[in-house]
């Protein structure tokens, strides 16, 4: 399993934005030079981050992108599912079928029922994180995160 550029940099983009003091937000050239990205990326990003909804643009010289939403708002799994979707969802058996048109084993699937699992257990915990809980310093953002998932570290042990 891989985490994508899009994804990695589309939630940088937001934490960035969401840590931004100016009200006036950050624009495209900024957030491309903050974050060390060609502006044109960062204008795609930007674009699926606003028709996504945690976004708003002041068009102009002044202009910049600044949340829509409080950042407590911002669920990180919805972020990562509209930069990139899910890991597993019902199109994945049909993408991954061999060279036949229906998978062979589209009836039992034990591989299947892992994968669901897996999702099942990403989006249990990243429903849990917000966009505020990752607008801090790493030491802090890994001490909330690891409140977070003690209740699930008790259930897997």
């Amino acid at each position: 399993m891989k985490i994508t550029s899009q994804e990695e940099y589309g939630l940088r983009l937001l934490i960035r934005i969401a840590s931004c003091k100016d009200t006036e937000g950050m624009s495209i050239p900024q957030l491309s030079d903050a974050e060390g990205l060609s502006p044109h990326y960062v204008a795609k990003l930007t674009r699926i981050l606003r028709m996504s909804g945690f976004l708003n643009s002041t068009p102009g010289n002044k202009g910049g992108y600044v949340l829509s939403i409080p950042a407590d708002q911002i669920i990180i799994n919805k972020v990562l599912k509209a930069l990139g979707g899910s890991m597993f969802d019902s199109d994945f058996c049909g993408t991954h079928s061999g060279t036949l048109k229906l998978c062979t084993h589209s009836v039992d699937c034990s591989s299947r029922s892992l994968w669901q699992m897996i999702q099942f257990t990403l989006d249990k915990l990243l429903d849990k994180v917000t966009l505020h809980d990752l607008v801090n310093p790493e030491k802090t953002s890994s001490k909330i995160l690891e409140q977070i998932l003690e209740p699930t570290a008790m259930v897997i042990k």
